[in-house]
């Protein structure tokens, strides 16, 4: 069966090594001179700003990073809380999975990631994301997969997820390699 075509940014899933997952958010200001929206999923990256404070500033990443973590909620304002998602444009607060360590699910794109490209990283491919489902829309660049230390994101294996095979929209388990805390390492 053919894994289905699903986009949904970069979901955690757990904490590497032996250390407990302790589910721990770090809060961010998304300032209102940035215009990308922001939506559960998506890679933020700090923007060498605060708020008036002190909390740092972070934005959506580019494709290749580096990253500071993962949106995984906003603080409730009365706006974002009605929208589930970060509107472009406006200042708001955003919680951020930024452990270094933590691990995610991201869908691959149409290209195929195979078993022997475990431990390879690769970059993700940006795209809009969804009103409806209050979800990223991007997903793992298989067509950049490479040892090169620089490449966002590091492929740790298979999602454990009934029916998920290797190939077009697999979903992979992931960890963030070009991450603002931490050193980046080669591929495999």
């Amino acid at each position: 069966m053919a894994n289905a075509n699903t986009p949904f940014g970069l979901k955690p899933i757990r904490r590497a090594g032996s250390m407990p997952e302790s589910g721990g958010l770090t809060m961010y200001y998304h300032p209102a001179s940035d215009a990308t929206a922001l939506y559960i999923g998506d890679a933020v990256v700090k923007n060498g700003s605060s708020d008036a404070a002190g909390v740092p500033g972070a934005v959506k990443s580019a494709a290749a990073g580096p990253y500071t973590g993962v949106v995984e909620g906003f603080v409730p304002d009365g706006t974002t809380d009605r929208l589930g998602y970060g509107p472009a444009s406006t200042a708001y607060y955003v919680l951020v999975r930024d452990d270094p360590n933590a691990e995610f699910i991201i869908q691959d794109t149409a290209g195929t990631i195979a078993a022997a490209d475990v431990g390879l990283n690769a970059n993700m491919t940006l795209a809009a994301g969804s009103a409806y489902s209050r979800r990223s829309g991007n997903v793992l660049d298989a067509a950049t997969k490479n040892t090169t230390a620089a490449l966002a994101l590091k492929i740790l294996g298979l999602a454990p997820i009934p029916g998920n095979d290797f190939g077009a929209y697999a979903k992979l388990r992931v960890k963030i390699n070009n991450h603002t805390e931490a050193s980046a390492s080669a591929g495999l």
